[in-house]
């Protein structure tokens, strides 16, 4: 699998009895997070997504509410290239419903426009600042990993990611920093390189729906470019816990496997 990682982007795990167990003990928290007021911001694109960001009431081994923690296939692939599971950050709970995506407050007609045809599809970690949108470095990660806790169907806002686009990406944004000193390539400006990185991406890379039910998971390269498609089909909400624990540096970012 990791092999799978490192030359793909990504990898998908088949249905794992710990990984079930983990994500029906997450599952009533992620819908406690949903509703409570105090996380209410998280609402965005007219009620059609949670972002979520550190929503689910998890500890550093990942147990929510007394449950296991988190362990299984995933966490066995993690562990084989990073040594051990990092400790954990509160996971995001990223909820879409029928009807996403509704324009999100503040978004320009032509940013809703890629969210319709490109799936916003973006790389984590990397932030657009201010009004001119120019894109840095500013959360580095070590890898994405996707929990499903709910099934939504296959056409319900599934993850989609381009396979192959991380070496695409690494190449671009490294050579962006090439004459800037390492310890500064957080402070860089990467946007013409970044927005050229897609652009080959688009041209070059198969477009992949993922499709996962609890139980499943998958892990994305952290250079991966991603995104969520459309609402086509389904019914009930597609729920989806997310780690993303970070590095120490953008030089460990752009230059580890």
């Amino acid at each position: 699998m990791v092999d799978a990682l490192l030359q793909r982007g990504w990898c998908r795990f088949a249905e794992d009895a710990a990984v079930r167990a983990w994500a029906e003990a997450a599952l009533p928290a992620a819908r406690v997070a949903m509703h409570d007021p105090a996380q209410a911001h998280w609402w965005q694109c007219e009620d059609t997504w949670f972002v979520g960001v550190d929503a689910l009431d998890n500890d550093a081994r990942g147990a929510v509410a007394g449950g296991p923690s988190l362990c299984g296939a995933p966490v066995s692939v993690i562990s084989e290239m990073f040594g051990s599971l990092p400790a954990l950050h509160k996971a995001q709970v990223s909820v879409v419903r029928e009807g996403y995506p509704k324009p999100r407050a503040g978004e320009s007609e032509a940013a809703f426009g890629y969210r319709l045809r490109r799936d916003a599809a973006h790389v984590d970690g990397i932030r657009a600042e201010g009004a001119a949108r120019r894109r840095r470095i500013a959360e580095p990660h070590m890898f994405i990993l996707g929990l499903p806790l709910t099934d939504a169907g296959p056409e319900a806002a599934p993850m989609v990611l381009w396979e192959g686009s991380h070496e695409i990406m690494r190449t671009r944004l490294r050579d962006a920093l090439a004459d800037h000193k390492a310890e500064d390539w957080g402070q860089v400006d990467i946007t013409e390189a970044y927005v050229a990185a897609r652009r080959e991406v688009f041209e070059t890379c198969e477009r992949v729906e993922v499709h996962a039910v609890p139980g499943e998971s998958y892990i994305l390269h952290r250079l991966t470019l991603h995104g969520v498609a459309p609402w086509r089909a389904g019914a009930g909400d597609r729920i989806i816990a997310y780690f993303r624990p970070e590095v120490a540096t953008v030089a460990e970012w752009i230059e580890a496997p």
